[in-house]
């Protein structure tokens, strides 16, 4: 499909026209980028910009199997609309409208106790929410890290609609009254360890914080907050175990956590380059220069050697294609493949040596990008070579593939087996989504990262954390 066309699909013409973006000599696209990496920044965007619902601002949690909202993807989907103006994909004014339907939508929805008719408690909100009513789905549960993963996004809007425009303002105002309102204390349950989450019929979930992987930003923004900050101890018991994940295990030593999610999530919206907290200070003397930021380059790293070694076996997994994390897979059941018993899982969280069974997602190398731009760039293009349609559409790429399942002897819980590719995801998953547009933003043009540098509630939980040089001192 023509690009133009693409694009006009999103916002009209005459929005376009009158945002000073018209055509695609556009502002902002002058930095270096493969095409076929900035049309699948485009075609992922327009994923999110296609399947909200408009009236409340709420994103699916996946499409197109009917689903509930995901409060993180609508996080990311708030992330997504200044890039697209940046991009020149939709007007300020689409990108304010959306932007507003949903702040205030979870500035004005009910929050309580109840079990039922509530969108969250105590300033959080619940991990999925009906898509129509936005009020609590099913059972799930009241979700620390989901509400950091909205916070990111709207803190990011608060930031960016930095105009005299009254609804602009409004935007300002209500992301700040709604991080304000969330009770981060209320959810240390454990001495200094915040807990994952809560249960209106069973109260706090027995997990918490504790071990490296993308709880960063929930600790930083519990520790920034003006209102019910929790105490900076919380950072240093979350430090405190880093010596069970610090290893060699899989590729150069770094924190080992193995889908890359966990490498990825906070990274979006902090940029740590260069600053550093008293544990990584430590670091210095046995390798010069490392921080968060190359932790995760080594984290990348590791999983391509993993695909290069490939101990399992797994069909397609090369120095070109590789990436395991959270996604969708095939189902749960044992199958014999060539004369051996492989085992497969639905939607698992997959990493080196743990829970791989040859299922591959897209979005782990592709929300990578800032971390290894030409090994990126490269396992994307030989995903688009090898297997074409059967992975690739109109939204990019769909959630994940299985090349080694390329028949089914019982049912699948996901996707179906496509010729000339194996087992095919039939969805896109928001979460994985999210990040592709995000990090590759961050990795051409320090979008996300320049204005989040000014946001004094996380510049103000990196200090109380400990953190030091580079950009932060000088905020």
């Amino acid at each position: 499909m023509d690009r133009r066309r693409l694009l006009l699909s999103v916002g009209s013409a005459a929005a376009l026209a009158g945002s000073g973006c018209a055509g695609l000599g556009l502002p902002g696209m002058a930095a270096r980028v493969d095409p076929e990496i900035d049309d699948l920044q485009f075609r992922t965007f327009r994923w999110f910009a296609e399947t909200q619902n408009r009236q409340n601002g709420l994103t699916p949690d996946r499409w197109p199997t009917p689903s509930f909202a995901s409060v993180a993807a609508v996080g990311f989907a708030l992330t997504c609309w200044p890039i697209g103006v940046e991009r020149g994909w939709m007007s300020r004014e689409e990108a304010r409208d959306r932007t507003l339907a949903t702040i205030r939508f979870f500035h004005d929805a009910p929050q309580g106790p109840a079990a039922t008719g509530m969108t969250g408690h105590k300033g959080f909100f619940y991990h999925f929410l009906d898509m129509q009513t936005g009020r609590r789905f099913d059972r799930t549960e009241l979700s620390t890290v989901d509400t950091t993963l909205l916070l990111g996004g709207m803190l990011y809007a608060k930031q960016w609609f930095d105009g005299d425009h009254a609804e602009e303002s409004e935007i300002r105002a209500k992301v700040q009254a709604i991080y304000d309102r969330v009770e981060w204390d209320w959810t240390v349950v454990r001495p200094n360890r915040i807990s994952m989450g809560w249960h209106p019929e069973t109260g706090f979930i027995p997990s918490d914080w504790h071990v490296f992987n993308e709880g960063m930003l929930v600790l930083l923004l519990a520790i920034g907050s003006g209102t019910h900050p929790v105490s900076p101890d919380v950072w240093a018991e979350w430090c405190g175990v880093y010596d069970r994940s610090f290893n060699a295990e899989w590729g150069s030593k770094h924190l080992q956590f193995g889908p890359l999610f966990g490498h990825q999530y906070s990274h979006m919206y902090v940029d740590f380059r260069g600053i550093r907290d008293a544990w990584m200070r430590g670091v210095q003397s046995e390798i010069p220069g490392f921080d968060y930021f190359q932790n995760s380059v080594r984290a990348v790293a590791a999983q391509r050697d993993y695909a290069v070694r490939n101990p399992k076996g797994w069909t397609g997994y090369d120095a070109q294609v590789w990436g395991l994390t959270a996604c969708d897979g095939p189902g749960d059941f044992k199958q014999v493949i060539d004369g051996r018993e492989r085992e497969f899982h639905s939607y698992s969280a997959r990493g080196p040596g743990e829970r791989d069974d040859g299922t591959i997602a897209p979005t782990a190398a592709l929300a990578s990008y800032p971390f290894a731009p030409a090994e990126v760039t490269a396992c994307f293009k030989a995903m688009k070579a090898r297997y074409g349609g059967g992975i690739w559409t109109q939204y990019g790429f769909l959630d994940s593939f299985n090349p080694t399942l390329t028949q089914r002897d019982g049912p699948l819980q996901h996707g179906a087996i496509v010729p000339g590719v194996g087992w095919v995801d039939g969805d896109y998953l928001g979460i994985d989504q999210g990040p592709i547009v995000i990090q590759i933003e961050n990795g051409r043009s320090d979008a996300v990262w320049k204005r989040m540098r000014s946001e004094p509630n996380l510049i103000r939980g990196l200090k109380r954390a400990g953190f030091t040089g580079g950009w932060l001192d000088r905020a």
